[in-house]
């Protein structure tokens, strides 16, 4: 039997994200959360650092979606939806 999927929340910051995304990439965005992250949280990038204990995903080739996971609850906190490289 598999474990249900992971719940998406999204953060006040991810939200700011999301409505400056176009249409095209709101719906790539939906479909990666659907797909790919509630599934598998962990397929995704485990980052260092500063942003140690959080997750990147591939939105477009300069832009990620970053997350955290809380594995127990099994709950997916968006955190960025927009996040460039060198910012």
């Amino acid at each position: 039997m598999s474990l249900p999927p992971y719940e998406v929340r999204i953060t006040h910051r991810a939200e700011k994200d999301i409505k400056t995304l176009s249409p095209k990439l709101k719906e790539k965005l939906q479909d990666i959360l659907i797909e790919v992250i509630t599934r598998n949280p962990f397929e995704g990038k485990k980052l260092l650092g500063e942003l140690a204990g959080s997750y990147s995903y591939r939105l477009t080739f300069q832009d990620r979606i970053v997350y955290s996971v809380d594995k127990e609850r099994r709950i997916v906190y968006l955190e960025r939806a927009r996040t460039h490289y060198g910012e």
